[in-house]
């Protein structure tokens, strides 16, 4: 049951940092007394045979006899109920002195071995580099020369550099604000407006006339306001237009359409001023 193992190659071969085991019969049960018994367990890839523990287990003596012994034993360092358990591997010389080698950590029932601190450093600094490489070479996508000009800076949006690449440059999304229907009030208000405007503003007044000839007669008043600015005073502009009537009711009027005429007659009063007097030179 070791789902970190690659392929089928040898443990020693593996880095045991990117490996991980667990035993999920033994997860619901897991505490503080039987940890190190699920640690030992023959399928656990981090677990050495050849320690003290093995033999003193086989002995059937107490853990506590591993003091007076001198090897490679696991410690049980850390507990932390009911999901973090920390386990140290060490090199026990006397029963005061030893020598760390590893940490495992076991989190939810998964064994993982704790990084050292070389191991850390490594990462960290190759990770930095990575991203220091690769923004070094996408700042010199921007540079540009010209013997002319020398030097420059080539900023584009769709330029693609090393981390954008196979990406599509961001589509600007125009949002068009929502049109609020309007309100009681504001309809109110506008037609209380425009009723106002018409009244100061009034519409030409149109009046239509027929002769007994047939024509057809419109008379149409304007007050030219644009002469008040002036000082002038109103200007009655009166316009009469005479149309001919359609050629089947002049048939049926005057009896014939011989007699049929054109006729298109505008006649325009307004106050003009008289030429000014031409004076003599001197």
């Amino acid at each position: 049951m070791m789902p970190g193992r690659i392929g089928h190659l040898p443990i020693a071969a593996e880095n045991p940092l990117g490996l991980s085991w667990h035993d999920s019969a033994w997860i619901p049960s897991l505490n503080p007394s039987n940890i190190m018994d699920y640690f030992s367990e023959r399928s656990n890839p981090f677990f050495d045979r050849t320690c003290n523990n093995e033999v003193v287990k086989m002995q059937r003596l107490n853990m506590d006899q591993l003091r007076n012994m001198t090897g490679l034993e696991y410690i049980l360092l850390h507990v932390q109920e009911p999901i973090l358990y920390v386990i140290r591997k060490q090199h026990r010389h006397s029963p005061d002195q030893t020598i760390p080698l590893a940490d495992y950590y076991i989190i939810a029932g998964i064994v993982y071995q704790a990084p050292d601190l070389a191991s850390v450093l490594n990462s960290r600094l190759l990770s930095a580099v990575h991203h220091l490489q690769c923004s070094f070479e996408e700042t010199m996508t921007y540079s540009k020369y010209h013997p002319s000009k020398g030097y420059w800076w080539d900023f584009k949006a769709n330029k693609s550099g090393p981390f954008n690449m196979g990406q599509s440059a961001p589509k600007e999304v125009t949002s068009t604000p929502k049109e609020e229907p309007s309100t009681l009030f504001q309809r109110q208000r506008v037609d209380m407006l425009l009723a106002e405007l018409v009244r100061q503003f009034p519409l030409p007044v149109t009046q239509t006339t027929i002769n007994q000839n047939g024509v057809t007669v419109k008379t149409e008043n304007t007050n030219d306001k644009s002469s008040e600015k002036g000082g002038e005073g109103n200007l009655n502009n009166i316009q009469i237009k005479q149309e001919p009537m359609d050629p089947i009711s002049s048939d049926m009027t005057n009896g014939n359409m011989q007699g049929h005429m054109d006729i298109k007659t505008e006649i325009k009063q307004e106050n003009m001023k008289p030429p000014p007097e031409k004076k003599p030179r001197i």
